[in-house]
């Protein structure tokens, strides 16, 4: 157990990755996808919470709505940036990020059953959700 704990917050963070390599490149992959994601929700007129989430913005507050999403995007970008700058100097801390990815979806999930939203259909993040919070679980593992 102690030796876990060492893999997942390592004394020293450097790029002495011991992890598997399938983690570290999907580590990057996902990175990358992060940052694309971020980039529509922050730059897109609506965030895209119309457009792709398919909420209904002709309510009263759907700027309130659009200000959210585009808050998520910005939130989602930093963390997108960090993952970079741990992939290219950091590596050690790749477990540690796996590990707060799936907790960041089990809350996100969590936040979803607590504040359920109409939408006009099903939106990727939450098909994605189901997906990734396994292939986190499962990368996290590898990246041991």
């Amino acid at each position: 157990m102690h030796n876990v704990l060492n893999l997942i917050f390592p004394i020293v963070a450097d790029n002495h990755y011991q992890g598997s390599q399938i983690a570290s490149i999907a580590f990057l992959l996902l990175a990358i996808i992060g940052i694309v994601r971020s980039c529509i929700h922050f730059f897109a007129p609506d965030g895209g919470a119309g457009t792709i989430a398919g909420m209904d913005l002709s309510v009263p507050g759907a700027d309130g709505i659009k200000f959210a999403f585009a808050l998520w995007g910005s939130a989602q970008l930093l963390y997108a940036l960090i993952q970079l700058v741990i992939f290219f100097r950091y590596k050690t801390l790749i477990p540690l990020m796996y590990l707060l990815m799936f907790l960041e979806i089990v809350l996100r999930m969590m936040a979803g059953r607590m504040k359920p939203v109409r939408f006009s259909h099903t939106p990727p993040g939450q098909v994605g959700n189901y997906i990734l919070l396994p292939l986190s679980a499962i990368l996290f593992y590898l990246s041991l």
